[in-house]
């Protein structure tokens, strides 16, 4: 458990002029620090934000360079981490996510039982019918990649940006390795997994008024396709055959090779008797349906054991945590901008 956690949140800023201010004002006293990440913005929120906003907590940091929405979370992790915070929240500055709920978001990380929080706006039933049925749909779809992706079956809506974590978990991840673009929050699911961070979606609700959002899910579909498509064999390898073989690792090999086989005899025979015209004997069609009913037998077990070797005990409680003058030396550094 964090006794009085220093906690900072991150905004990244980039044409959220009309609402960032109205974001601002609502955050509670438990916030120590607000880092505000302008994007090279071109409506220049930074300046925006130095006029209009005087609350001594907040810190402008402005990119040259347009880093995307995960290059600016990611410098606000490093801020954070360098300045000794605890936990730093996630929050978009278009008004959609309620400063307000942060309390929930810290909760699970402050009494030690999970590294890292998302909100999850599909847990209220009552709720999706304000959701556009463009983000209904889109987010369904996105959320059945990022499991396999990922490996936290236990999770839903990844594409939702209000998160936390624990600095300590922050400063073990790969900066530079992480996608700095709209695939940000579902590729940090996929590395949170290759430390075994403990995950846990927040039930939260969201305020769709005139904001338009960035993210257009037909053009990012087959985009985060393959994306997921690469990270899910990475992870299957890393956590597997590279960090550890076990009865699963067996299940894969041995259920990959057998479907194989059935499907490449049965389709040689196959072609053979339709070249010649004849019937294939029963017994060669049983050698065909054997393998491939034994080898989709053993992915399934596969993958239920990896839906219930989703990570379950937090590592931040076995992390040191850093004063600020070390946090500064060995903090995790990006390309600048």
């Amino acid at each position: 458990m964090i006794i009085d956690p220093k906690i900072a949140v991150v905004i990244p800023s980039y044409k959220v002029t009309a609402h960032i201010i109205g974001v601002l004002d609502n955050f509670g006293p438990e916030v120590q620090r607000i880092y505000v990440v302008d994007d090279c913005c071109p409506d220049k929120s930074g300046d925006y934000v130095e006029t209009h906003c005087h609350d001594p907590r907040v810190r402008v940091i402005r990119h040259v360079q347009n880093a995307g929405v995960g290059g600016a979370v990611l410098t606000g992790y490093q801020a954070a981490i360098e300045e000794g915070m605890d936990i730093v929240v996630k929050v978009d500055g278009d008004g959609q996510m309620d400063p307000k709920l942060l309390p929930r978001f810290v909760m699970p990380i402050v009494e030690g039982w999970s590294d890292y929080t998302k909100g999850n706006r599909f847990y209220d039933l009552a709720e999706i019918n304000q959701m556009p049925k463009i983000r209904l749909f889109g987010n369904a779809g996105l959320s059945f990649m990022t499991k396999i992706s990922s490996g936290y079956w236990g999770i839903f809506d990844p594409t939702n940006g209000y998160t936390a974590i624990d600095t300590r978990v922050a400063a073990k991840l790969p900066f530079d390795k992480i996608s700095s673009r709209y695939f940000f929050e579902t590729d940090m699911l996929f590395r949170l997994n290759t430390l075994r961070a403990v995950v846990t979606d927040v039930p939260m609700h969201a305020h769709y008024g005139d904001e338009e959002s960035n993210l257009k899910i037909k053009k990012i579909f087959l985009e985060f396709l393959g994306k997921h498509t690469r990270n899910a064999f990475k992870r299957i390898f890393y956590s597997y055959f590279l960090r550890d073989m076990n009865a699963a690792s067996l299940e894969l090999i041995f259920g990959v090779f057998f479907f194989l086989f059935g499907v490449l005899f049965g389709a040689v025979h196959w072609i053979n008797s339709s070249t010649h015209d004849i019937s294939t004997p029963i017994g060669t069609v049983m050698l065909a349906a054997l393998p491939m009913i034994a080898g989709i037998q053993l992915l399934l077990a596969f993958v239920n054991y990896d839906v219930a070797n989703a990570p379950s005990r937090a590592i931040s409680k076995l992390l040191p945590r850093k004063n600020a003058s070390e946090s500064a030396v060995d903090s995790p550094t990006r390309p600048s901008s």
